[in-house]
């Protein structure tokens, strides 16, 4: 019996990170591609302006939350093409944290970790935002590479 890749996707999590890690059927410079280019990462995470350059300021635009503005505000703050990019996380004065992505080749085709940091103690419970990366890594994600050729 074969199993699916994104079966062996791994949470763990203390009250102040989140890590993710699943495998994807896809080769590394696709993922990249999905996380840094503007249009791929809109089609399964939020329209944004990312640039994949040390310093680039750019905004994830979401869609308001009973009537609060839920955009994301980012600064990215490091860069290793193709292996790992990290950029800051915030939303309004409660939530003020750190996104880094870790893109690996594996056997099956890529290992992708995701490390949410910084949580204070008073952010919004961590538990729907790990269960939503987790939705959006191994559904949106996968989904929309499926889609893109090889």
């Amino acid at each position: 019996m074969s199993t699916s890749p994104l079966a062996t996707a791994a949470i763990r999590g203390a009250t102040d990170s989140i890590v993710i890690e699943c495998d994807l059927p896809h080769a590394p410079a696709k993922v990249w591609r999905a996380l840094t280019e503007p249009a791929l990462l809109g089609s399964w995470l939020m329209p944004n302006d990312i640039r994949a350059e040390i310093g680039h300021r750019f905004t994830f635009r979401a869609t308001p939350v009973h009537g609060m503005d839920a955009d994301v505000q980012c600064e990215v703050l490091a860069v290793e093409k193709g292996r790992l990019l990290s950029y800051s996380w915030r939303v309004g004065p409660a939530l003020d944290t750190v996104v880094t992505w870790t893109v690996r080749a594996s056997e099956t085709g890529t290992r992708l970790r995701l490390d949410h940091d910084g949580f204070a103690s008073d952010a919004p419970p961590i538990a729907p935002i790990r269960a939503n990366w987790q939705r959006l890594m191994t559904g949106c994600l996968n989904g929309q590479l499926a889609k893109l050729p090889s």
